[in-house]
């Protein structure tokens, strides 16, 4: 039996709250009307006893005490999902926005996900190429992991970004891009729009934006909306999704906003304590299940505020993914685009999706010979900050040398610039003929042999 509920006994900022509530549940989607013809839809967000507190994803703008009536659905918030989707383009809360019509709905999920069985978890493997030299050589993203992007304000992650779900590719080809944006502006949301569509790339992505002057509560259903759209056609279709979203720290500043409207005790930085378990439940629907062909793969992307990665966004994401992809300011101030932190990036899944059965044989070896001699590089630009460059000893110079060739040609590319990773590997060797054979420690020296020769060749003019 349906119950409508007149009048609200409080109303706080995104917030409203009900008493006498009877039979209601956690995460419960409720139908609300103001006045005669103002629809507005929210969720139940906390039960105490016979009080709901309630998330109105419209705002509550025009709502009063006495103007409203309330009616609980009996069932959580749900998405349509289809394969349709893909080369849509969707609201922050999973309503199409592209014009073209409703998409014809094959199921309705909850949009909180189901729990994946960790005994139902297969490991991740498989690479997948995203065409960018620093990702794919020495960060390399695996199928079904979650490897999140630390950028900084103002820096090129949205270009990044692009050219990830442009470039992206699977083994096999049955693959699809979720793309979520979250409290983006109007003309970021364009670029993006744009971008794929005039790429292409449109046919294999599914987009979800929230823009900046959206209401902020949609901005936290946004990931969900995209991670369930994803889950479907990874599980139910075989597809193997790569879900990038952007930009996480905006949908922490949503939930810290949300947390502070109900009162509750903030934690580090005034977010909310259960910040960690609440991106966890984002974070860990990535992943292969056994048995299941598809698979879903998280890129998610944050601005570190003050470029501080200690803030407690990317220091709980850290803790929660599988390794980080760190973009330098000053690299991106030197003019190299993408401007990735090579000594501060890492993929901890990498060893376990790459070599002679995913990429190529000599992929580990190269990847950590250039970790290590680029770390060498950063000692010697601290001695010639000391001492001058002129003084620097011979082996030194070299490696300055190194430094500035591996960033110009190996770090840096330009957006439309697609490598292969057989391309990748073979400018890693060629950069590493730059140094002496007794520095490349890191390689077996029949190795170096089959691939360097007796001759060391330059790459000054590597386009």
């Amino acid at each position: 039996m349906n119950i409508e509920y007149l009048g609200l006994k409080e109303i706080n900022g995104p917030l409203i709250v009900l008493d006498g509530v009877k039979n209601a549940c956690y995460e419960e989607l409720v139908k609300i009307t103001v006045g005669d013809n103002d629809h507005r839809t929210g969720r139940i967000i906390s039960l105490s006893g016979e009080r709901a507190v309630v998330q109105v994803f419209e705002g509550t703008v025009g709502i009063s005490l006495d103007n409203t009536r309330t009616r609980l659905t009996g069932k959580p918030m749900e998405l349509e999902v289809s394969r349709d989707m893909l080369g849509r383009v969707f609201d922050g809360a999973g309503r199409v926005a592209d014009g073209l019509g409703d998409i014809y709905a094959e199921a309705r999920l909850d949009i909180n996900g189901m729990s994946i069985n960790p005994v139902s978890r297969e490991y991740p493997r498989d690479y997948i190429a995203t065409g960018i030299s620093a990702i794919d050589g020495c960060a390399t993203l695996i199928r079904g992991q979650k490897l999140p992007i630390f950028s900084g304000s103002g820096m090129s992650h949205n270009q990044l970004a692009v050219q990830i779900a442009r470039q992206a590719n699977v083994a096999g080809g049955n693959y699809g891009i979720i793309f979520a944006a979250m409290g983006v502006k109007n003309d970021v949301a364009d670029y993006f729009r744009r971008s794929f569509e005039e790429s292409g790339a449109i046919e294999h992505v599914a987009m979800f934006l929230n823009l900046a002057s959206d209401p902020i509560i949609e901005r936290i259903i946004t990931p969900r909306c995209a991670l369930t759209a994803a889950e479907y056609l990874a599980f139910e279709c075989g597809m193997d999704i790569l879900v990038i979203m952007t930009d996480m720290t905006s949908y922490a500043e949503a939930l810290r906003e949300v947390s502070s409207s109900k009162g509750e005790i903030p934690g580090r930085k005034g977010y909310p304590g259960y910040m960690s378990s609440d991106l966890a439940s984002l974070y860990e629907r990535a992943g292969r299940i056994k048995g299941r062909a598809g698979s879903v793969t998280q890129l998610p992307i944050l601005t570190m505020p003050n470029d501080d990665i200690t803030h407690p966004i990317p220091d709980l994401t850290g803790y929660i993914t599988e390794g980080q992809i760190v973009l330098d300011r000053a690299l991106e101030q030197k003019g190299v685009y993408p401007p990735i932190s090579i000594l501060m990036s890492l993929s901890r899944l990498m060893k376990d999706g790459i070599g002679a059965e995913y990429t190529r044989d000599d992929h580990s070896a190269v990847s950590n010979q250039l970790y290590a001699s680029y770390a060498k590089v950063q000692d010697a630009r601290a001695l010639a900050g000391v001492i001058g460059e002129s003084d620097l000893s011979e082996t030194d110079k070299m490696y300055m040398k190194f430094g500035a060739e591996f960033e110009k040609h190996f770090i840096g590319q330009s957006k439309n610039d697609n490598r292969t990773i057989e391309e990748t590997l073979d400018l890693g060797w060629r950069l590493l003929s730059l140094l002496p054979r007794e520095e490349l420690d890191r390689l077996d020296p029949k190795l170096i042999e089959e691939k360097l020769g007796k001759q060391s060749e330059s790459v000054s003019n590597e386009p």
